[in-house]
């Protein structure tokens, strides 16, 4: 092998890699679409609730605090997998009762303890953002939240 390294053979070893890693780069794009298309969502089972809770979710961003599948602040407590520690993943009515339940029972006022604000939210507000929830519960999340506790 030449001991010296030409421009031309530094230009071309420079395209050459470069090229190399766009198409890799492409090739995992893609298969990471189709990935998440075909495989984790399960976009048949959104519902003009689920649409609706996840208005709701942003209107009063609850992500300011919460997270969702590892998105959002870690100020209060992951909500990707709530429905499944409240028990109610398969239970619409009981998701819903929970969530109003634990809505209307904001700010707690127990001394030390982070509080939540208190969201005047309507019935159809509430069955949506639960629906939002149980939903986000549903998709396949690769293992997260690492634990149960979220």
């Amino acid at each position: 092998m030449r001991e010296v390294m030409t421009k031309s053979m530094a230009r071309n070893i420079f395209y050459g890699g470069s090229l190399f890693f766009i198409i890799i780069f492409v090739g995992l794009s893609v298969h990471s679409h189709r990935y998440i298309v075909t495989t984790s969502t399960n976009a048949e089972t959104l519902t003009e609730s689920v649409a609706l809770g996840k208005k709701v979710w942003e209107d009063k961003t609850c992500i300011n605090c919460h997270s969702i599948l590892g998105e959002g602040a870690y100020f209060a407590p992951e909500l990707g997998n709530v429905t499944t520690r409240w028990g109610v993943a398969d239970d619409p009515e009981g998701a819903y009762e929970m969530l109003d339940g634990w809505i209307k029972a904001q700010p707690s006022g127990i001394e030390g303890r982070r509080q939540m604000p208190y969201f005047e939210l309507t019935e159809e507000e509430t069955r949506g953002l639960a629906d939002f929830l149980r939903w986000v519960d549903s998709i396949d999340a690769q293992g997260w939240p690492p634990n149960d506790a979220g």
